[in-house]
């Protein structure tokens, strides 16, 4: 009986076991160190601290002083009962010799009842019972010691019938506790479903940053792979150009030092030659004999067939080829427009991948043939017979792409195939479709480079119906069409070895730009032209 008494002095009153590190509050009763600082943390904020126990209030957080002796007494009983603490919850208040579970609390008596005691305990109406609980003292009223069975609805307070009738509650508005429990959970299953729906579309939210953060990381790798691609075809081609730059000037450097080789040699010849002579003119003139001197031939006569041997003193690197430049020397001058040329040709088509272009049939003239795979357009004479819809071209054998740009740098190349006329370039979708203005380049909303029909058969660019004539013939089968969005740049090159310049427009592009051509008595493919630079002649910019 003793061990059990003592074991209910030694619980902690707010998890019912033996203590764990007890400490003291000011009013003198003892908790676990854990237990009292949960519950003070729940209290933080409202500006008063209190009790779990006897309800005294404190202003400020109270300061937890550690119990020593009542911390040696409970591990010493901790030890000597290990089985004291195998009984969890709420314990039966009546049975002092063991510790025995309770089933039900009464409000009356603010006690717990196991299953034995429960069985004989009063069946009075005021006898309440209640779940377990060992906060007994809450379920009553602080003044009149009565259940609380009434919800005052004014002060949001739980009252006693007291308090509703004779109190300082009196004539407020009331509702029974099952009543006002029954609001307040509708109340909370409102604010419960609204944080759902709240939750579901934070979730929503996040699985949508997690995707795009995803896709981020993704289009990250994707250029980190085409730039290390792009840096590493740069690498090669300055590489390549390296080694033809210094392929040409050790070329020149040999050629200079055969030449100037020949022409020393010829000049060490002339040397010798001199000496002779002069060793010859020394001799009569170091000789006494009169008659020796004047048998002699005339020192003018040798002086003047000397003369007639200066032609080769030009070698010595003061002559000059055709061209204005020493053959003697190396030409800087060449070598610095190859570097130019091919530093140009690396930076120009670096900027974007070739674009793949795929034409529109339903852009499409009605004497226009497009292949299967839809990158060729071929001229015939036999009427196709798609519908005439208001996008296609009506008055002219010409094509659109699908795809528009709208940003970045792309080129594509062209191969025309056995055409006398014909036009490549970009134009708006919204360029006309039949009549004279939706001819490629006969409108503001396109721009074309185009071969025959006029001009004696000389090329030309036209935007706008403006015709400029380019000064250099096309030999090759092969055009580069490159585009500058954003810098607002439209270039044409022929695929020749080395590629050559032949225009650029520059314009304030506003909408997006579609690949357009037109072809009579032949045919455009697209993307093959590279395959051709064989077929043309070499040029130079």
């Amino acid at each position: 009986m003793a061990s059990a008494i003592l074991s209910e002095e030694l619980l902690c009153s707010i998890c019912l076991t033996l203590y764990t590190d007890p400490v003291t509050l000011r009013c003198g009763h003892n908790f676990c160190r854990e237990c009292i600082d949960r519950v003070l943390d729940t209290q933080d904020g409202s500006g008063v601290y209190s009790c779990p126990e006897c309800r005294e209030e404190f202003q400020e957080r109270p300061t937890l002083k550690r119990n020593i002796t009542l911390h040696n007494v409970a591990e010493r009983f901790r030890s000597t009962h290990p089985h004291q603490e195998e009984i969890t919850g709420i314990r039966c208040t009546y049975c002092i010799h063991s510790p025995v579970p309770a089933v039900r609390s009464c409000l009356e008596c603010e006690a717990s009842l196991c299953d034995n005691h429960l069985r004989v305990h009063s069946k009075g109406p005021e006898h309440v019972l209640t779940d377990p609980s060992t906060s007994l003292e809450n379920r009553k009223c602080s003044v009149h010691k009565k259940i609380l069975e009434y919800y005052c609805t004014e002060d949001a307070a739980c009252i006693c019938v007291s308090c509703s009738l004779a109190g300082e509650h009196r004539g407020h508005r009331v509702e029974m506790l099952d009543e006002a429990s029954e609001k307040r959970k509708k109340k909370l299953r409102n604010i419960l479903q609204k944080l759902i729906t709240k939750r579901k579309k934070t979730e929503e939210r996040v699985q949508s940053l997690e995707e795009n953060r995803r896709k981020a990381q993704e289009k990250a790798s994707r250029e980190a792979e085409r730039v290390t691609a792009l840096f590493m075809g740069i690498r090669r081609q300055v590489d390549e150009l390296e080694k033809k730059v210094l392929s040409e000037i050790s070329r020149a450097k040999n050629q200079v030092s055969l030449s100037l080789s020949d022409v020393i040699q010829k000049l060490e010849i002339k040397k010798d030659e001199l000496s002779r002579k002069m060793r010859h003119i020394e001799e009569l003139c170091n000789m006494t004999d009169p008659l020796t001197v004047l048998q002699e031939p005339d020192t003018g006569d040798l002086f003047e067939e000397d003369r007639g041997d200066e032609d080769t003193g030009g070698h010595d690197g003061g002559d000059e080829d055709t061209g204005g430049h020493n053959k003697h020397d190396i030409d800087v001058d060449v070598i610095t427009g190859m570097l130019d040329a091919g530093f140009r040709d690396i930076m120009t088509f670096h900027g974007e991948d070739p674009a793949d272009i795929l034409m529109d049939v339903n852009t499409a003239a009605n004497n226009l043939l497009i292949s299967d795979d839809l990158k060729t357009a071929t001229w015939t004479g036999i009427r196709q017979n798609r519908p005439e819809t208001a996008e296609r071209f009506q008055s002219y054998p010409q094509v659109m792409s699908r795809r528009g740009f709208t940003s970045r740098r792309h080129y594509w190349d062209v191969e025309i195939r056995r055409s006398r006329w014909w036009k490549v370039g970009m134009c708006y979708p919204s360029i006309d479709r039949r009549g004279g203005q939706s001819h490629i380049g006969n409108n503001n909303k396109s721009w074309c480079l185009q071969k025959g029909q006029g001009y004696n058969n000389q090329c030309s660019v036209t935007h706008n119906s403006k015709v400029i004539l380019l000064a250099h013939q096309i030999s090759s089968d092969g055009v580069r069409i490159c585009l500058d969005y954003e810098a607002g740049q439209l270039s044409f090159y022929e695929l020749c070895d080395p590629i050559r310049h032949l225009h650029t427009f520059t314009a304030a592009f506003t909408d997006p730009l579609h690949a357009a051509l037109c072809v009579w008595n032949g045919s455009i493919k697209i993307g093959e032209a590279v395959r051709n630079l064989h077929h043309g002649k070499k040029s130079t910019q």
